[in-house]
């Protein structure tokens, strides 16, 4: 991941109407510009600001709006812009940290047409692939799959298969990942500097694949989260430098910091275990029990190495909850 990126769409990476069988401005249309506002005081406002922007999806003729969680965890406002510079309220129905999928519900009618969802265990390596952004032809990219494998983010988050494209859309967050039927099989959520399992830089974007919303929608929808016990989370942000896991920074009110970890502290091991990347860190944690449970670390501080025990939450338990209208 990376802040290193475009600030344009050139033009030869517009999608072309030609070479799509479906009308491929109508289906753009179904993608919103999306604007949030959360409080000074929300717990995210210190990584993720108070205001916030991206896109989202229309799924249903109802009004529901798929996008990516960070653009919608706390907010207060949300407001659902269309290609002719309508503005629609909304409210956040529910996000799911496991997958970083969000949802939101339009509070007025939407006058765009749907997106029926894909299957995106269907995409195969070099599919053509459309990243559509709010705005259109010119706000969108004609992209391929280049890789599909599992993803780990220095936040606490893994996909065992996250959907690489290339080349980039530079305005990535929340955009819809279009396959060559005109269904959405994705949400974009991260600009990333190496699209490829190989090691030379090639950038492009992380997609959440659709297959993992499919199976929480109806929870998201009644309940605002699935209904499953909550992972552990320990609130830091962890870095590899020269092989080394080492905490990077750590939520100021979360667990981590409460229990005396420090920046800079390299962990070894998690409940007797040896960690050897982000994926066998975040998993080891998981592993240990539901959210509640004290993890073991195995760390080393100024060459020395000692065990530290972090009580985990729930970290939808120090969010502020979606504000209902």
């Amino acid at each position: 991941m990376s802040d290193d990126n475009p600030t344009e769409i050139p033009a030869e990476n517009y999608p072309k109407i030609g070479n799509y069988t479906f009308d491929l401005e109508a289906k753009l249309t179904s993608i919103l510009a999306l604007r949030s506002q959360m409080s000074s005081d929300a717990f995210t406002a210190g990584h993720l600001g108070t205001e916030r922007e991206g896109h989202g999806v229309l799924i249903s003729e109802n009004g529901l709006v798929l996008t990516i969680g960070y653009l919608i965890t706390e907010a207060e406002t949300i407001w659902l812009v269309d290609a002719t510079g309508v503005a629609t309220p909304a409210h956040t129905v529910g996000y799911d940290q496991e997958t970083g999928f969000g949802l939101v519900q339009a509070l007025g009618k939407l006058t765009v047409p749907h997106l029926a969802l894909g299957e995106s265990s269907a995409l195969q390596v070099g599919d053509p692939i459309i990243i559509g952004g709010s705005g259109g032809i010119e706000k969108s990219v004609a992209a391929s799959v280049v890789s599909k494998r599992e993803f780990a983010g220095y936040w606490e988050y893994v996909l065992d298969e996250g959907i690489f494209t290339a080349p980039a859309h530079p305005f990535w967050g929340g955009s819809g990942a279009i396959d060559r039927a005109g269904n959405l099989v994705g949400i974009t959520s991260l600009f990333v500097q190496q699209a490829t399992a190989e090691d030379t830089p090639f950038h492009g974007n992380l997609i959440v694949p659709i297959d993992l919303f499919k199976p929480i929608m109806n929870d998201l929808v009644r309940y605002g989260r699935v209904q499953k016990p909550p992972r552990p989370w320990l609130g830091i942000i962890m870095s590899e430098i020269q092989n080394a896991l080492v905490i990077a920074s750590m939520n100021e009110r979360g667990p981590a910091k409460t229990a005396g970890l420090e920046i800079g502290d390299v962990i070894l091991g998690v409940n007797g275990n040896q960690v050897d990347d982000l994926t066998s860190l975040f998993r080891g944690i998981w592993r240990v029990g539901q959210a509640g449970v004290k993890v073991p670390l195995i760390i080393v501080r100024d060459g020395e190495v000692m065990e530290i025990g972090v009580p985990s939450v729930d970290r939808n338990s120090i969010l502020k909850s979606p504000k209902i209208h």
